[in-house]
């Protein structure tokens, strides 16, 4: 379930960003994005926990489940914020009442930001901390973990640096997608390890 949740998290993320869809499609979608990094990280902590089980690696867990709670919150406000703003624009009767919701949906807009910002600390923190699970595993070990430690760590940093606004526009590198290709890895060497997984049992 971990593996198959942690590829369809893959997939519906680009889908999102940079896929034209109808609203019911885009919105299910991206209602489905936080659930799906959830069961895909705790999918990933079972992973883990078959071979050690270590007070970070329950840490990771929570913060990134937070993190799934977080994205969808984040996810939902943003959508509901466009969707009123469209429509209150739509119906402006004059250029200065355009000026104001303009001005009132750019103010309102800073809420999911920092959603966003909160979500990525969660997500990141997770992330290195299963990274650091990961060093002696015997099914992913050094160079995943090492590369989960250097992403997760750089995500965060460069989300501290431009607070409070995202690495994409606060004129830094985003790594999120990074981070997501690295899950998918993760996924895919888990995926290889099931009968691994099942002597464990």
């Amino acid at each position: 379930v971990g593996v198959v949740t942690g590829v369809l998290t893959f997939i519906v993320y680009p889908l999102i960003i940079a896929v034209p869809m109808p609203k019911i499609v885009t919105v299910t979608l991206a209602a489905a994005f936080g659930p799906l990094l959830t069961v895909a990280c705790l999918g990933l902590y079972f992973f883990i926990a078959a071979y050690r089980k270590t007070v970070s690696l329950q840490v990771a867990a929570v913060f990134t489940v937070v993190a799934g709670s977080l994205l969808n919150a984040m996810l939902v406000v943003q959508m509901t914020l466009r969707d009123f703003w469209h429509s209150e624009l739509a119906g402006a009767a004059d250029a200065e009442s355009a000026v104001f919701l303009e001005t009132a949906y750019q103010a309102a807009d800073k809420v999911q930001l920092g959603l966003d910002v909160s979500m990525d600390i969660y997500l990141t923190v997770g992330t290195i901390l299963f990274a650091i699970n990961m060093l002696r595993h015997p099914m992913l070990g050094r160079i995943i973990g090492s590369l989960g430690v250097v992403v997760g760590a750089a995500l965060l940093g460069f989300n501290l640096a431009t607070f409070p606004v995202p690495p994409a526009e606060g004129g830094s590198i985003d790594l999120g997608p990074l981070v997501g290709l690295w899950y998918l890895v993760v996924a895919i060497m888990m995926a290889r390890s099931i009968r691994w997984l099942r002597e464990q049992a």
